[in-house]
């Protein structure tokens, strides 16, 4: 394929159109030796809706294991016999703790996640209280992820000054009874809606490497363009022992930086974010990352290590990027 088919892609995205299956397939089967290339044309994308700014995220794992659900790929499920931390909702004064280390680092946004299917009404409220507290002192926006809500739930959400929910959709339609029994691709669904609902912004991405086909990777691609999230987190599996895909190992650094650019391209104004898996699959090619996405996590993850924010930063630098203001990220407020 010619260097020029790639900026065909480019020209596709710009200009809004969507690219046929056959051309996402053609960026997934790209010749290695043809990476270079396809990350250029990704990155004249990416530098059209962001220019060379980097968003940086931090997570909180706010509560740890105890989950009924049998997701494959998760430590913190009821199949996992993963050694992990397991503990109940975190305090508000050590959510606050780590919201305040969160913006030390320079992050634009920090992510609370707690484990189980779906959070109870004092859990909601726990987290509201938190989020208050966060929002008055310091300049951070909130992302929550919470596993399936209410609408009403997501609304107290909303009232207490969270920004955005995270809720994946993992996978695709197709593939999702293959990684999950204990609930459903539609229920992912519903609650994208009641967060859109009650006037949050919605993060919505999946995880790579889990066993899917290259089709399956065009589907979530498109269904994420219908849905129109704020931001899509791309995360590659890492597998952990004690869980169903421990032994899963599908993914290479080339592969997954062409798995960037597929979401690059089908989704040309999303923030995308380089997520879970990013050091552990792409080991030393980690900087070619930020040619097609736009935001990464630093800090770590939930279960597992992940590049300090020193490290990253200096790495965003290097390669000529720069690190987006974290105040510019600052929704409404709750008082």
């Amino acid at each position: 394929m010619s260097e020029r088919q790639y900026d065909i892609y480019a020209d596709k995205a710009l200009a809004g159109e969507c690219l046929t299956d056959a051309e996402g397939l053609a960026v997934l089967n790209a010749p290695d030796d043809a990476l270079l290339d396809l990350l250029a044309a990704a990155f004249r994308v990416r530098r059209r809706h962001f220019g060379r700014r980097v968003l940086l995220h931090v997570l909180m794992n706010a509560k740890s294991g105890l989950c009924p659900e049998d997701c494959g790929y998760c430590s913190q499920s009821s199949i996992s016999t993963a050694e992990i931390e397991r503990y109940p909702l975190k305090s508000r004064d050590e959510m606050v703790a780590q919201a305040r280390q969160a913006a030390q680092v320079g992050a634009k946004r920090f992510c609370l996640v707690i484990s189980g299917r779906g959070p109870t009404d004092r859990e909601v409220e726990a987290i509201a209280d938190a989020v208050r507290a966060i929002k008055r002192e310091l300049p951070l926006a909130i992302c929550a992820s919470l596993g399936l809500l209410e609408p009403e739930q997501a609304e107290a959400l909303k009232a207490a000054g969270v920004d955005r929910i995270n809720h994946n959709l993992n996978t695709s339609e197709r593939f999702y009874p293959e990684i999950c029994s204990t609930h459903t691709y539609q229920e992912r669904l519903d609650t994208l809606a009641a967060a859109q609902a009650a006037r949050l912004e919605r993060c919505c991405g999946l995880i790579a490497g889990q066993g899917e086909t290259e089709q399956d990777l065009i589907d979530v691609a498109k269904a994420l363009r219908q849905l129109g999230p704020d931001s899509i987190p791309v995360n590659f599996l890492h597998p952990v022992k004690g869980t169903p895909l421990e032994n899963v190992h599908d993914l290479t650094p080339v592969r997954c930086l062409k798995i960037l650019c597929l979401f690059r391209f089908y989704n040309p104004a999303t923030e995308i974010r380089v997520a879970g898996g990013r050091e552990y699959n792409l080991g030393p090619l980690q900087p070619l990352a930020l040619y097609p996405a736009n935001a990464m996590f630093v800090n770590g993850y939930l279960t597992t290590g992940g590049q300090p924010a020193d490290e990253a930063i200096a790495m965003i630098r290097q390669m000529g990027f720069e690190i987006e203001p974290a105040s510019a990220a600052v929704g409404q407020t709750a008082g």
